[in-house]
């Protein structure tokens, strides 16, 4: 009998399905859309990241060993079959499969469009997405890997009956594939380990199209061409093609094509750059026009370019840093061609390769074609082989390669010493200002590198603020952040500064901005939530004395500090006999924070208050400005969004004894105490969605109590979320995906975010 929400696959109902391997960059994206299809569905992986853990778990997939309810394991071809997790699917008779098998078996119920080829299918498979989705057209997909921007899911159900999806050669499961359409990028002899001879990968591909039923796209210059029945063959490329496409123009990050042949427009914009870039966005045109959607010009303008793939990495001021998922010869020699052509242009003054081998069987064959497509850089440092599993073997190593590459080309400068430590110092040392680096492999050389320029990018602020800043300003990297929110969650700063004046400050912002650092401000550390892996920017803290002043002027106002603490601002206010500010006094904030975000309570307004506000701006100026030139709103204040408080004058509401003032502070307090929750917390949730309150939706909806980890809807107030000690912000983040799902099911209302979540944008997390 087939139970509510599943599905017969491989000719048995199946409801739940266990991914092994998910963090991978072909299981992942299927996980998700599992979850969309409507399984329940779980992963695991020994290498998850968290660029994948939050895309699985905002798509509703569990992280965690397989369960009890596990109806059928599918593994990528990476696991081995000693897996503990394949051996336990064994113990308990479940049916196991590859990953392309059970790609195979859901693509039997959709018009499948299938990117395949050597090189760039990843690539050609996001921007054919993208161009589908600027045209509206509902399809599914599947990618092989992460869209650059974290706001795009590498996969999702579409609504009219079609599936892109990108299909991998190097397993043998290319041939379960029955397409619509298949989208051919290229073909070069890889994956030795598989395909013995170059002959056995021309089969392979000549069985698929074979198969396809409408329509094969091919480069009209690949020997793939050669294969495709003229029934079914369409081809891409430059002129004579069916689909022509050129590059006329290139700046920046951007390229223009000139369109012609079947193209139904003449001209497109293309975020990216380089030759087979300009082919792999031909081809993806060229496939989305055959399935029926309407093409624009700006139909690739916005691309968001895919991870590891000719990404741009921060890096100190000075240096260009592209990685790339390259692997083989041919992807290499396109890639270097490509960067070689900037340095050509002036855009670099070198180009420095540092490249890191992909298993050992792939590099004994086409040792020389590495070599030959590595020489193009101007100097160029190795990493050890990535063996993915494969053992070293005679004249498969990083050292023959080196040793190959000073055969060939002797005036290629070349460094290599076996291990990280020497890879890392050969970088540091070899690197210029000027250079563009190209960070070239398919292993974990990103895991290595990035962090490495990270600490390098940071340093170097550090470094040029040390003679701008004055000696009683604090300079600190990696500061711990969690201690300084009232969440106490999250990780570290990479840079942290407390300046101890304005001139300090101006200094920070200045400097920052030169090196294009990104700077965030945290006061006390109330409404915000600080990720697990910390924030990559300057975070500065107002913390110094100098920034907590208060000032009873002439006219009877005040003149507070932006690092004044509220509960203090309504301590001396009372003292002073100075009634108005009592409604702060149970506010976990500082001023400067409360101003930008208009903080109330008990009916009351901050602005309520206020008579001007200083400030300054990015840019390092300062600015003063009356309460009837600023525009503010529930929970903003426009002109202060981008900008850091500096000081207020605020005006009295009225003059009291100051036990009159003190007893209305207690009342409030204890109204407080009563209505909201001692446990840390980052304050109110939610927002107020319009004539509603969201802790009485979130109420309503059952979920208070409702727990992720030590993270805890509060039994007090639904829109808190509290900490009882141990929860991780990915706790938090979780709970506050599933509460705002749940109140959006049940009550058709979508909650949005109070809190700041510190150094990221919510929508990639929500």
């Amino acid at each position: 009998m087939t139970l509510p929400g599943s599905r017969n696959l491989f000719g048995a109902p199946v409801s739940h399905i266990h991914c092994v391997g998910v963090a991978g960059m072909g299981m992942g994206p299927l996980a998700i859309f599992l979850s969309g299809a409507g399984f329940s569905v779980s992963g695991e992986d020994d290498g998850m990241t968290d660029a994948m853990a939050s895309q699985l778990t905002r798509a509703g997939v569990r992280i965690g060993p397989m369960g009890e309810a596990c109806e059928l394991v599918v593994h990528s071809s990476a696991i081995r079959a000693g897996h503990p997790a394949r051996c336990a699917a064994s113990a308990r008779h479940l049916p196991m499969v590859r990953r392309g098998e059970l790609l195979a078996e859901l693509a039997k119920s959709y018009n499948l469009v299938a990117v395949c080829g050597s090189h760039g299918k990843t690539t050609t498979t996001a921007m054919l997405v993208t161009a589908l989705r600027a045209a509206g057209f509902p399809c599914g997909y599947v990618l092989g890997g992460l869209f650059g921007d974290a706001g795009i899911p590498p996969a999702r159900v579409g609504a009219n009956g079609w599936l892109v999806a990108e299909i991998d050669e190097s397993d043998g499961t290319i041939g379960n594939f029955a397409p619509a359409v298949t989208l051919a990028v290229n073909l070069d002899w890889d994956h030795p380990d598989f395909y013995r001879e170059q002959a056995d990968l021309e089969r392979a591909f000549g069985g698929l199209f074979a198969r396809t039923t409408q329509a094969v796209i091919v480069n009209r210059h690949c020997a793939l061409s050669a294969k495709v029945s003229p029934s079914t063959a369409v081809t891409f490329g430059g002129a004579g093609a069916d689909f022509a496409g050129e590059v006329v123009a290139a700046s920046g990050e951007n390229m223009r094509l000139r369109l012609g042949g079947r193209f139904s427009i003449t001209e497109a914009v293309v975020r990216a750059r380089g030759d087979f870039n300009a082919v792999n966005a031909t081809a993806a045109l060229a496939a989305a026009q055959v399935v029926g959607a309407k093409l624009s010009h700006e139909a690739l303008a916005n691309y968001p370019g895919v991870r590891r793939r000719q990404c741009l990495v921060p890096a100190e001021s000075g240096l260009t840093v592209i990685e790339d998922y390259a692997h083989h010869p041919g992807e290499i020699r396109a890639l270097l061609e490509s960067l070689r052509a900037r340095v050509r242009g002036g855009e670099a003054s070198r180009l420095v390769v540092a490249f890191q081998p992909h298993r050992f069987s792939r590099t004994a064959q086409f040792i020389d074609g590495f070599s030959d497509a590595l020489a193009l850089g101007d100097l160029v440092v190795l990493l050890d082989t990535y063996g993915a599993g494969e053992l070293p073997t005679a004249g498969a190593t990083t050292a023959d390669l080196r040793d190959a590459l000073a055969r060939r080309v002797p005036g290629c400068p070349v460094f290599y010493q076996p291990g990280a430590v020497a890879f890392l110092d050969a970088l540091g040392r070899e690197l210029r200002p000027g250079d563009l680096l190209a960070v070239v492999g398919a292993g974990d050389i990103d895991s290595l590198v990035k962090p490495w320029l990270t600490r390098r990018r940071w340093q170097s602020l550090a470094d040029a603020l040390t003679p701008v800043l004055s000696v009683d300003a604090i300079v600190r990297h990696e500061e711990p952040l969690a201690p300084r929110t009232t969440m106490r969650v999250g990780g570290c700063a990479r840079l942290y500064a407390e300046p101890a004046s304005e001139t300090d400050l101006s200094a920070l912002l200045r400097t920052a901005s030169a090196q294009g650092a990104p700077v965030f401000v945290l006061g006390r550390g109330s409404n915000v939530i600080v990720p697990d892996d910390g924030v990559e920017a300057l975070v500065i803290s107002l913390s110094h004395p100098a920034w907590a002043g208060f000032e009873m002027c002439a006219d009877g106002s005040v003149r507070a500090g932006a690092g004044l603490r509220l509960k203090n601002l309504c301590g001396l206010a009372a003292k002073a006999g100075l009634g108005g500010f009592e409604f702060l006094e149970g506010i976990p904030g500082c001023l400067g924070g409360a101003l930008r975000m208009n903080a109330g309570a008990m009916g009351a307004w901050l602005f309520d208050v206020v008579e001007s506000v200083r400030f300054m701006s990015r840019d390092g100026r300062i600015h003063t400005r009356r309460r009837d030139e600023l525009s503010v709103g529930y929970r903003c204040c426009r002109e202060l969004v981008d900008a850091i408080v500096l000081e207020a004058v605020l005006r009295p509401m009225a003059v009291a004894e100051a036990d009159a003032i003190q007893g209305k502070m207690e009342a409030y307090r204890a109204k407080r105490q009563a209505s909201q929750p001692r446990e840390a917390s980052a304050g109110c949730v939610f927002k107020n969605p319009e004539g509603d309150a969201a802790g009485r939706l979130i109420d309503a909806c059952g979920l208070k109590g409702l727990r992720v980890g030590d993270a805890e809807v509060s039994q007090v107030h639904a829109n808190f979320i509290v900490n009882h000690g141990a929860a991780r912000a990915s706790d938090v983040l979780a709970l506050i995906r599933e509460v705002r799902g749940r109140v959006q099911a049940e009550k058709g209302v979508t909650l949005e975010p109070e809190v700041l979540l510190v150094g990221r944008d919510w929508q990639d997390f929500l």
